[in-house]
């Protein structure tokens, strides 16, 4: 066995004759458990609140989108249709977006109403978060669905029949407007359905009838916003997005999810990055509990490294006896701190004992990349502090 291993398992193991070292030894450890813990632990919690969060986003919004460069809309044509038509394209559906004045009673809400037609729910499930009323009747052309933050803002409820909700938007043309009254274009529509996915999103939308949205906006039965597509299962979504880039050319634009909403995703890294180095510093707050701890060991085995000094050890195995028995303190500390941390994970995520309301369980999410991350950052540390506090070795000390 090498020496300096020997020697440091010797040390780190047997229990010293001075209590004090036995007891600062013992919160070193416990200190690179608890750290472990807590660092896989909210990186586990992240991860799972980001899943939870962009869940959302999946239910609005499609795996790409294709949209104009020039202008809000265009002609969907045969040359289009052909694009679209790839066995790695599942479905697709055409939608109209505008911005538009809602008005019911005396209130009015700033929204878009994005038209859809009969394959959108192929496309984006929006209709599993409709929680009162219905999904739209294709059939009946003038109903729609509303967010609960625009029924909130409106006071209005899905299947009133007493009163309309209107939509209005401004006419096209230049120039300023001399007659209020027929600036705008205008239509009396029925909410039938009311959904909820996040604050934003709820006060956003007013989902209607793609032919709806044409007679509003006076467009022609070709003309629409953009086109959203789903894949099919096991096609690369950069690859598709690179081969309709390519074959629609420079006037279009496709987006993925991600770049549709690239802020939002940049905020949830950002959150977890910061949370990440915050517990890292904790982490390095309680490394300094193992530094103390060798250095205590070290004045403990003065006699002792002098001994082997003058039998023939050198100062650099003498330094890595104590780098070693850092090592291998930060090592069983990290192991039994996941072996506590990840059954917990994986419990939450099953069962969901924690709870943030009384239906919803804190989110949770078990990767791999966790516990990859937890070991390279525990490692690294714990290798920089035991290297910190051996560096106090000299050949002064052991003479």
């Amino acid at each position: 066995m090498n020496f300096s291993l020997y020697i440091a398992k010797r040390y780190l193991f047997s229990k010293s004759s001075n209590n004090t070292i036995n007891i600062i030894t013992f919160i070193a450890t416990l200190g690179v458990i608890v750290s472990t813990i807590a660092l896989f632990v909210v990186l586990s919690v992240f991860s799972g609140l980001k899943n939870f969060s962009l869940s959302f986003i999946r239910t609005a919004d499609p795996d790409l989108k294709i949209t104009s460069v020039d202008g809000k809309s265009f002609f969907y044509n045969d040359s289009i249709e052909k694009a679209l038509v790839k066995d790695k394209i599942a479905f697709y559906t055409k939608v109209i977006e505008e911005r538009v004045f809602l008005n019911y009673r005396d209130k009015s809400h700033v929204a878009s109403i994005k038209g859809v037609d009969t394959n959108f729910l192929y496309v984006n499930r929006i209709d599993t978060a409709v929680y009162f009323g219905n999904w739209l009747n294709y059939g009946a052309k003038h109903t729609v669905v509303i967010g609960s933050g625009i029924s909130n803002a409106l006071s209005v409820g899905a299947y009133d029949f007493l009163e309309s909700l209107k939509i209005f938007v401004p006419k096209p043309g230049t120039g300023y407007i001399t007659n209020p009254k027929t600036a705008f274009s205008q239509v009396n529509t029925q909410p039938i359905g009311v959904y909820r996915l996040t604050d934003d999103l709820d006060k956003k939308y007013v989902y209607a009838n793609l032919q709806l949205a044409q007679e509003l906006l006076g467009y022609k039965s070709n003309q629409i916003s953009a086109i959203e597509l789903k894949l099919a299962k096991g096609s690369n979504l950069e690859d598709v997005q690179e081969a309709l880039q390519n074959e629609l050319g420079s006037k279009f634009k496709i987006q993925t999810r991600e770049q549709l909403n690239s802020v939002f995703y940049k905020m949830l890294n950002t959150e977890n990055l910061a949370s990440y180095l915050v517990f890292t510093l904790i982490l390095i707050i309680a490394l300094f509990n193992v530094i103390g701890a060798i250095i205590m060991m070290i004045i403990d085995k003065r006699d002792n490294l002098k001994t082997l000094f003058h039998l023939g050890t050198t100062i650099k195995e003498i330094r890595k006896v104590f780098v070693l028995q850092g090592f291998i303190l930060t090592i069983f500390g990290l192991f039994v701190g996941l072996i506590m941390a990840v059954p917990f994970v994986l419990l939450q995520k099953k069962y969901g004992f924690i709870m943030i309301t009384e239906s919803l369980a804190y989110p949770v999410e078990f990767h791999l990349t966790n516990v990859l991350i937890v070991v390279l950052t525990i490692v690294i540390l714990g290798f920089l502090a035991a290297k910190i506090a051996s560096a106090r070795i000299s050949k002064k000390l052991v003479e």
